[in-house]
């Protein structure tokens, strides 16, 4: 059967890989790789199968809330070399700590109990969703007796014989559902689980009867056979076909830029468009949710596109181009600032994971990303006039006026510090908010892996992505971001990280309440009741663990912070709560709020 694109069919062609089958195992950083051979499992159990496959596709860490349905589970995962269960203040923060996790390690798991518990890290899981993570959020279900007719009516739900809702709700936000009430077919439901969750880069759902975890079946003493995942291919004629346009399309341009998107992570292909940007000489920039996926110190990056908040200069170029290819981008109102972007999709190459849209009217399909950006990269005649007249324009930043001794604390002043902390060894969790647009404006080092939930802005993630992220890479500093708003929302896993004995640095941004919101339409439901926060954060540590705080309120007291949580306290959690004036905003936030305002006040259609 033909693959249709443009006005023909194409015959599928199978030669741009091998025949062979990926398969899955352990890498170094845990990241889903080759394996091979099988290995032996020593614990014939639905638990002990579960928890050896979870180590197996790399996930050493598994964050979870016990309750009475997974107590059992937990006891297997538990038991399993190689394995850690990381116990979480909350469902919410689990989930964000999977999604943190997932990151950095490719993919994560988190395990609650039924109902209370999965309605719970529903909010977490579709975040995971919106940002093509891999999550495997394992539910510790009903005993198998309670399916079917026997009408019981369970805790820890709503009271009605049916218990099919956690379901229903996970069926929306998951790309793959399982509900494990025999051991007939478990093992199947399983692998189908994980190997979905890792081929789709989407979250999936599992629950597990809880009668049924520690029971042996013939199954689950066979050899473990490694996940298989068929490679993706591109349809090779599609492929050609795509190229020749696309080089048609930008080799008559006069001033071409291209834009990375976040969709670069889910198709792997953040190699292929630092290739294109190299052989091309465009002009190059990201999207604010991809930032960190591109290299910024590539001798064509021009910053972050971002409409009225992007990196200066940096706007004036992607717009006056008379061509511009994106890769991966996804333009939700955020990243759209109100959809005020002035783009022209006629002048627009659009390249989706699986497939490429040339001029707003040309579709090829089962094309991937990583495969026409390399050949596309061999097609193109080099042309950097976008980028010297970036060069040509552009102007250094300004630094802000020196601030007089003992001066209250002003967000441009504090960033120009944080910059300096920054390099290899360090990785950067921003939470919703104006830490959004001060952190997209600094310059990452190589090395320095840069995470935001941009399109679902989930405000309070960065605490539980933090703990994630911080587990599954030891050998990072994460210098996290978030908001007092925010913080009141998941501040409780701080102690998580305190008993794991992580060492991120937190800043905590404390200007009296949603700032945000305050700059989008103001109100006093936007005012929120000042914390201690380091008071708060030290009482969570109870002088049991590696713990330092401090309460900065001058750009002395900064530095002096500074200097200790990456000197004497460098494997301290350090907690930093920075006190600003509750109007000092970045401009970016000015512009986005006016838009965003804007874009929510529009009257219905048709008004009358």
């Amino acid at each position: 059967m033909g693959t249709k694109f443009g006005n023909g069919t194409l015959e599928a062609c199978n030669d741009l890989a091998t025949s062979k089958d990926v398969v899955v195992g352990t890498s170094q950083n845990g990241v889903a790789s080759t394996s091979a051979a099988p290995d032996k499992l020593p614990d014939a159990t639905l638990g002990g199968y579960l928890s050896r496959r979870l180590v197996q596709i790399g996930v050493t860490d598994v964050f979870s809330v016990p309750g009475d349905s997974n107590l059992v589970l937990l006891d297997h995962l538990i038991a399993e070399p190689g394995m850690t269960t990381i116990g979480c203040c909350n469902e919410l923060n689990a989930g964000y700590a999977a999604d943190g996790y997932a990151r950095s390690r490719g993919v994560g798991a988190c395990v609650v109990t039924f109902t209370v518990g999965g309605l719970s890290v529903l909010n977490a899981i579709a975040g995971a969703y919106s940002e093509n993570l891999p999550v495997i959020c394992i539910v510790g279900g009903p005993n198998s007796n309670d399916y079917g007719p026997s009408n019981m009516i369970l805790h820890h739900t709503i009271g009605l014989p049916d218990f099919s809702q956690e379901l229903r709700c996970f069926q929306t936000v998951t790309c793959y559902q399982a509900v494990i009430n025999n051991l007939e077919d478990a093992h199947q439901k399983v692998d189908t689980a994980i190997s979905t969750a890792l081929r789709e880069s989407k979250p999936v759902y599992i629950s597990i009867s809880c009668n049924l975890v520690g029971i042996p079946h013939p199954s689950f003493r066979r050899e473990l056979i490694p996940i298989s995942l068929s490679p993706r291919l591109s349809n090779r004629l599609g492929l050609e076909a795509a190229v020749e346009a696309a080089s048609e399309f930008l080799n008559k341009a006069v001033k071409p830029v291209m834009v990375g998107g976040p969709e670069l992570r889910v198709a792997k292909a953040g190699d292929a468009f630092v290739e294109l940007a190299d052989a091309s000489g465009y002009a190059t920039s990201v999207l604010p949710a991809a930032k960190g996926l591109v290299p910024e110190n590539h001798p064509c990056f021009i910053g972050t596109y971002w409409g009225v908040a992007s990196t200066s200069f940096c706007s004036e170029i992607v717009e006056s181009a008379d061509a511009y290819l994106f890769a991966g981008p996804i333009f939700d109102d955020v990243t759209s600032v109100g959809n005020s972007l002035l783009l022209n999709r006629k002048k627009s190459i659009i390249v989706k994971p699986d497939s490429v849209i040339i001029g707003n009217k040309h579709e090829f399909g089962s094309v991937l990303m990583k495969d026409f950006l390399k050949a596309l990269g061999r097609r193109l005649k080099r042309n950097v006039t976008a980028y010297e007249n970036y060069h040509r324009i552009s102007v250094p930043e300004g630094k802000p006026p020196k601030c007089v001794p003992n001066e209250p604390l002003r967000v441009n002043v504090m960033f120009q510090h944080i910059q300096k902390m920054l390099s290899t060894q360090t990785a950067m969790v921003v939470d919703s908010g104006d830490s959004w647009f001060n952190c997209e404006k600094l310059n990452l080092p190589p090395g320095c892996r840069f995470e935001v939930q941009l399109q679902y802005a989930s405000i309070g993630w960065s605490v539980g992505a933090t703990l994630g992220y911080a587990q599954a890479s030891p050998t990072k500093r994460v210098i996290s971001f978030v908001g007092d708003g925010s913080f009141q929302m998941t501040a409780q896993d701080v102690s998580t990280m305190l008993r794991n004995g992580q060492r991120s640095i937190i800043f905590l941004m404390n200007n009296g309440g949603y700032t945000t919101e305050v700059e989008i339409h103001d109100g006093p439901y936007n005012v929120i009741k000042n914390w201690n926060y380091t008071g708060l954060v030290d009482a969570i540590d109870n002088g049991e663990g590696k713990c330092w705080t401090a309460k900065v309120r001058c750009e002395e007291e900064l530095v002096e912070a500074i200097e200790t949580a990456t000197g004497d306290k460098k494997d301290f959690l350090c907690f930093i709560e920075v006190v600003l004036h509750k109007d000092d905003t970045s401009k970016e936030l000015l512009a986005f709020g006016t838009r965003v305002a804007a874009t929510n006040s529009r009257p219905p259609s048709p008004y009358y």
